[in-house]
Parts: C-alpha cells; structure tokens; sequence
C-alpha cells in the first residue's frame, strides 16, 4: 500500500527489549518475575496497562543512571535493519512517529539517531537523581492511550501503525492499516487483530512498497 505516514511502538518492535523488565532484573529475581508478569498480562490484553503502569515503576523505583542504561540497550538491541529501512521511507517523505508507553528520557537517544520524533511516557527524578513519579497525564500510561496519541498527531494518511502488544492494537481504529510485528514476541490475539504480519523490517519495507 502507498503509505504517507508510519506509527511504530518501541518496546519488542523496534528494539529486542521490553524497558520495564530490562530495569526490573537489576532489582533482583523476585521484582523481575512480578513485573514480567505483569507487562505480559497486560500486552496480552488480561489486563489493563492503566492497574499495572504505576505498581511495576514503584517497585523497581528506577534511578536516573537506570534509565540512561537502558538507553544504551534500546541502541544495542534495535532490529536488523530498522534503521535503514526508516532512513530509506524518510528520505522519501514518509513521515514516521515512535509511540511507545517505554520511558521517554530512555528511547529518545535512539530517536534522535533515527531522526525521527517519540512520544512517550516521562519520568521525574530528584536532584539526585532518585525516582519520584511518572506523568500520570500521559495518555500513553494507559490501555488505549496509543489511539488518543495517534489522533491527536493529525499524520498525513494513508497511516501504517505497527506494534507486538495489546496497547498497539488500539492503533487500528486510526490508522488505515494494522501490522502485527512478530520478529521478537508473537501474541496470538495481536496477529488476529492485524491487518498484515511481518517478522523483520524487510518485511516490513516490503509491504510498504507494495502496490
């Protein structure tokens, strides 16, 4: 399909990692396996992402060098490709958002890299460097904030949106079309929703181009 503008979420789509267990290892087995938990039942639609978005932040309370590592990682672990393949669509004029309920101050090196703008869910630290809170404003801290997010961007259409998780599928009543990625997590009740399925951004260029 002739696509104007691509909507891509970060976590286990554009990068090999999920954040928010990235940062719970650090706190020991028993966090990690809570909070896997949690973000599992969540991004399988058990759960709203709303009853779980706070509790897994306040039991990791994730500190300012925390988030500039996991930083690092979104770098270390992007897909074969995606880069490339978001220089070649830009080059093209095809406009292209990160929307990703991940930590803001994390993804945004990445997304400067890739030149392209993120919008995502920030946190606040103390002076030293302490957790104190989330933006509880965000929509994207919530179920169905991905579709609020994508609405309010006004993108020029056709729009090509592409996740792995629940809080992507919610994309599909904005975009003209929804693409399930599988190339690092397959949930079977995204890939039912989907429009399309593609494992790599091969893939993924390809079914832009297609005709």
């Amino acid at each position: 399909m002739k696509v104007a503008s691509i909507v891509l979420d970060v976590d286990s789509t554009l990068c090999g990692v999920e954040g928010i267990d990235w940062l719970a290892q650090r706190r020991g087995p028993d966090v990690a396996k809570r909070t896997r938990e949690l973000t599992d039942r969540a991004m399988n639609g058990e759960i709203p992402l709303d009853r779980v978005y706070g509790e897994r932040l306040a039991m990791i309370n994730p500190t300012r060098v925390d988030v500039d590592g996991l930083g690092q990682v979104y770098r270390r672990t992007i897909a074969d490709g995606a880069a490339q393949t978001i220089a070649a669509w830009t080059k093209r004029g095809v406009r292209v958002v990160l929307v990703s309920g991940g930590i803001r101050e994390a993804i945004a090196p990445l997304a400067r890299e890739l030149g392209v703008p993120v919008h995502a869910v920030s946190l606040r630290f103390d002076e030293n460097g302490n957790y104190v809170d989330y933006d509880r404003a965000s929509p994207l801290a919530t179920q169905t904030g991905k579709l609020d997010v994508l609405r309010s961007l006004a993108l020029p259409r056709p729009i090509l949106a592409v996740g792995d998780g629940s809080t992507d599928v919610s994309m599909k009543q904005a975009a003209d079309r929804f693409v399930a990625y599988t190339g690092f997590a397959r949930r079977e009740q995204v890939v039912a929703a989907a429009d399309a399925v593609v494992s790599s951004y091969a893939e993924l260029a390809l079914l832009v181009t297609a005709r």
